[in-house]
């Protein structure tokens, strides 16, 4: 999969793309949700977004949402810090949130496998 990894958190966004790299993934950053916009509007074909929540000028959610209003339908993962549960009941169209844990390489595991299934 090709897959556009969002984060303003330079480490965290490396870390992340470092375990989809390692699962066989390709990987693009961004650093913040404007960036983010821009890669997904150029054309580029990614089969997946990892985005963070909590970022400066846009947050994951309204990324989000910005994308679905332009019709750009890519699946979307949000990446958060706090309750992944809080966040999907802000949004519950997201793909699914994951929480920014110890546990993020498992669950990324079995997150791939689900939206490598709906294609």
């Amino acid at each position: 999969m090709r897959i556009l990894v969002i984060d303003d958190d330079l480490m965290a966004g490396e870390l992340t793309a470092a375990i989809l790299e390692d699962l066989g993934h390709e990987t693009v950053l961004a650093e913040n949700g404007v960036e983010g916009a821009e890669r997904l509007g150029d054309g580029n074909n990614f089969d997946l977004v990892l985005s963070d929540h909590n970022m400066p000028m846009i947050s994951g959610i309204e990324l989000f949402r910005e994308l679905r209003r332009q019709e750009i339908k890519t699946p979307f993962i949000l990446l958060t810090g706090d309750d992944p549960e809080a966040c999907l009941r802000l949004e519950p169209k997201l793909d699914g949130c994951l929480m920014k844990d110890f546990s993020l390489e498992d669950e990324l595991v079995e997150i791939l496998r689900e939206v490598g299934n709906q294609e």
